[in-house]
């Protein structure tokens, strides 16, 4: 795999606060990765959690929760990061195979792994963007697992709230050719400001022919749902009081921001695709997941739309 240029080989960059919630979406890949009817399979996912002291003793298969899939927490919220997994893996591989970005970047990596994962078609680059404590964590438990890449590789460990951009030119990423973007469990705890300096940045960065994709939560008032039961399970069960971590004011339109800026947009529920997979979380009362949303974008090729040879709209 790709040498990380961080000789930090410590657990502090997911030990505590967001980077705490890394380690809780892999035990939920972990458990999807078991399920019979899985809908996503991460086989790295379990090795992240018991690598970690904070979630050595948190399950990694459905089995080992002693109330099982009725668990709020490892129960349908587990689900909820599975069936996000996989429309999210669904639209990076949609959006490289039938366009011409070879470029991925994926903001706020986190413990992704889908650079080892997927199956992407020769010449990609996946661009992982995060902080070096996190970085330094993934690398150390793939290094021990001799995990090799499907794509070409390339950490990039800066704070978004640093000069990303700039560590990503340096890192080999070409605002020339056109790119695939993924914010995936990123945007909540960014403040209103940094989220929309963010989405103006990755449209700053990309040509005709990109694509974005990212999570938001457009609830009015995050605390109406304190007493959700994902929520209270999540603080109860693992001492993650997600409701503290999120910030609360009110939230930018930044899909209406992108359609003005000449990306074609879709703003989807996950309640859509439980139905299209036939399985995953649906509404309930009291639901924390009402507010949810997955946005999907395309910025137009150009010059593709007039027939310039050698280009495809993605």
């Amino acid at each position: 795999m790709v040498g990380t240029t961080s000789r930090n080989t410590g657990v502090e960059g997911v030990e505590g606060g967001v980077g705490l919630t890394a380690l809780l979406v892999a035990a939920a890949r972990a458990i999807e990765t078991h399920r019979h009817d899985t809908l996503a399979r991460d086989i790295y996912a379990e090795h992240f959690v018991l690598a970690a002291p904070a979630s050595a003793d948190w399950p990694v298969r459905i089995q080992q929760v002693p109330d099982g899939d009725t668990n709020p927490l490892w129960g349908r919220f587990a689900r909820y990061f599975g069936l996000r997994t996989r429309v999210l893996d669904d639209f990076l591989l949609r959006s490289v195979h039938t366009g011409d970005a070879r470029q991925v970047v994926l903001l706020g990596a986190g413990l992704d792994s889908r650079a080892f994962r997927l199956d992407w078609p020769p010449g990609c680059a996946v661009f992982e963007i995060d902080r070096e404590g996190v970085l330094a964590f993934k690398h150390m438990v793939l290094d021990g697992l001799s995990a090799t890449p499907k794509a070409a590789r390339i950490p990039v460990p800066i704070d978004l709230r640093a000069d990303w951009a700039g560590a990503l030119a340096d890192a080999g990423f070409d605002m020339d050719a056109p790119s695939v973007w993924l914010a995936e469990g990123l945007l909540f705890y960014l403040p209103a400001a940094a989220e929309t300096d963010l989405i103006d940045t990755v449209d700053r960065l990309s040509t005709g022919g990109s694509a974005l994709a990212y999570e938001v939560k457009l609830d009015k008032d995050l605390l109406e749902y304190r007493d959700s039961p994902l929520y209270t399970a999540t603080a109860h069960q693992i001492g993650i009081d997600l409701l503290n971590l999120f910030h609360r004011e009110p939230r930018p339109d930044s899909a209406g921001h992108l359609t003005s800026r000449g990306w074609d947009t879709s703003v989807r529920t996950p309640f859509d695709f439980t139905r299209r997979h036939g399985r995953g979380p649906l509404p309930e009362p009291n639901d924390a997941l009402a507010g949810n949303r997955w946005v999907f974008a395309n910025k137009p090729d150009r010059n593709a739309a007039i027939g310039r040879p050698g280009r495809s709209r993605s």
